[in-house]
């Protein structure tokens, strides 16, 4: 028996990855989180597994259906959104089944930040402009950040910078990037269900991205990026694909 951690990815049921999908195909057992799953995902499960909807339950119900499934000798998908990596929870249910002896396996998925990235249609690491990504979030009353991952601190680099879990805190963030490495018309982006087909896309600068949410009533499930690599323009090609370079060079 064995758990499968699988990265949905962002919503859209055909972002799966092919090993996930196959994966969930084959497991008479799949939890998944609430509400952020499709329905057209959840439709690739068994006819007649069971199905089970994790976002009512507690961590500790959720270990006794693994507890379950294992004793059952029955494997189990368990769908996150996104990738598992970030903000998935996954740390504090692996911590459980390693002490249990209980299987498991991580099956990566298409991030949300990717996918906001592609409905944008911007690269994230521009040459001349910015090769530093930064993931992060906000503080919350049930999750505090680290010493020096405030976001006055990370915004002093000046690279693109993405938000999770942060659209319902706009008015608090935007004074925060300001005062530190961004300025007022620093390009923002807001993807706000990526790949669904309710996916909403808003531009603008940290000047007026907040009115702009606002107005668009996003307070979730939405992703942020910040940086000038959303409106780059006349910056330098890369060496990747230069007439200079000598073929075959990995360098």
């Amino acid at each position: 028996m064995t758990v499968y951690f699988i990265g949905a990815g962002p919503g859209a049921a055909d972002l799966i990855t092919v090993r996930g999908q196959r994966l969930l195909r084959q497991c008479p057992v799949c939890l998944y989180a609430g509400s952020i799953m499709p329905d057209d995902l959840l439709a690739l499960c068994p006819a007649d597994a069971r199905v089970v909807d994790t976002g009512p339950l507690t961590l500790e119900q959720i270990i006794a259906e693994l507890v379950a499934a294992d004793a059952a000798g029955l494997d189990v998908a368990r769908l996150h959104s996104g990738d598992p990596a970030i903000y998935s929870a996954l740390a504090e249910q692996c911590r459980h089944l390693d002490a249990l002896g209980i299987a498991y396996e991580i099956v990566p998925g298409v991030p949300a930040f990717a996918a906001a990235a592609a409905a944008l249609g911007r690269e994230l690491t521009v040459p001349g402009v910015a090769q530093t990504v930064t993931l992060s979030r906000v503080s919350t009353l049930s999750t505090a950040m680290p010493d020096g991952e405030d976001l006055i601190t990370l915004s002093k680099a000046g690279a693109t910078l993405v938000l999770h879990l942060a659209a319902h805190r706009i008015d608090a963030i935007v004074p925060q990037l300001t005062d530190g490495g961004y300025r007022a018309d620093t390009p923002v982006a807001v993807v706000a269900f990526a790949s669904w087909p309710q996916q909403v896309v808003l531009r603008g600068t940290l000047a007026d991205i907040a009115v702009k949410m606002h107005a668009a009533g996003i307070t979730k499930t939405a992703v942020i990026i910040v940086g000038d690599v959303l409106a780059a323009e006349g910056f330098t090609d890369s060496y990747l694909y230069s007439s200079g370079r000598t073929r075959g060079s990995q360098h």
